[in-house]
């Protein structure tokens, strides 16, 4: 499982960076991205934190693990300069919280989110068509998720992706051990979600190209 989208008690989650990490290796992940969120409070204080966890971390553990941040709730204004910033800090990937259906996320996040060249725009909501072709332009991922609440527009998601051509990912926006998934477990969901047996091989695909471009970044 490579899982780009998780949290630690540096933003609203339950463990620390070390504690996650140590739960992912056990869930049998092979890479596993820490993306706090973070506005314009606390980008200059999580990113680097998590950034100095990794590090020490560095060929400990049998899983590669990269530094990143989810900017949420931004207004869209925002968006493209706390992407840039994000990465001047020291984040490998970007997530930015897409318009969910669970969530009063603004309108025009998505379109921003793409336009500034997030890594992934998690949790898309009723993404449009015209955002759907713009990620695809971009080369920026759309999420399904494992996450309760947020995964009640998966379908939506999947179906436009298969139909346009966008890559997907799979992450599981954990915030507590319970969240984190296995290989095959992820497989349902995007099953479940519309994505064909055959075109799942396709999606973690994407999330090895996404990773292996983080870790140049690092």
């Amino acid at each position: 499982m490579i899982d780009l989208h998780t949290h630690t008690l540096l933003s609203d989650g339950e463990l620390l960076p070390f504690e996650l990490v140590r739960r992912a290796v056990a869930a049998g992940y092979k890479a596993i991205g820490i993306t706090d969120h973070v506005d314009a409070s606390n980008m200059d204080d999580a990113i680097p934190r998590v950034v100095k966890a990794v590090r020490k971390l560095k060929g400990l553990l049998p899983i590669e693990v990269v530094p990143g941040a989810e900017i949420t709730h931004a207004p869209p204004q925002l968006i493209k300069d706390m992407v840039k910033e994000a990465r001047e800090l020291g984040a490998c990937i970007v997530v930015v919280h897409g318009e969910t259906l669970a969530e009063p996320v603004l309108e025009g996040t998505n379109r921003a989110a793409i336009e500034a060249g997030a890594d992934v725009l998690a949790h898309p909501g009723l993404i449009s068509i015209e955002d759907i072709l713009f990620a695809n332009e971009k080369s920026v991922a759309l999420e399904i998720t494992s996450r309760k609440g947020h995964s009640i527009s998966n379908g939506h998601v999947a179906q436009m992706a298969v139909k346009f051509g966008a890559q997907v990912v799979i992450n599981t926006d954990s915030h507590s051990p319970g969240d984190l998934i296995s290989r095959e477990q992820a497989e349902k969901v995007l099953m479940g979600a519309g994505i064909g047996r055959e075109r799942v091989p396709l999606v973690f695909e994407t999330s090895k190209n996404i990773l292996e471009k983080a870790l140049r970044r690092s």
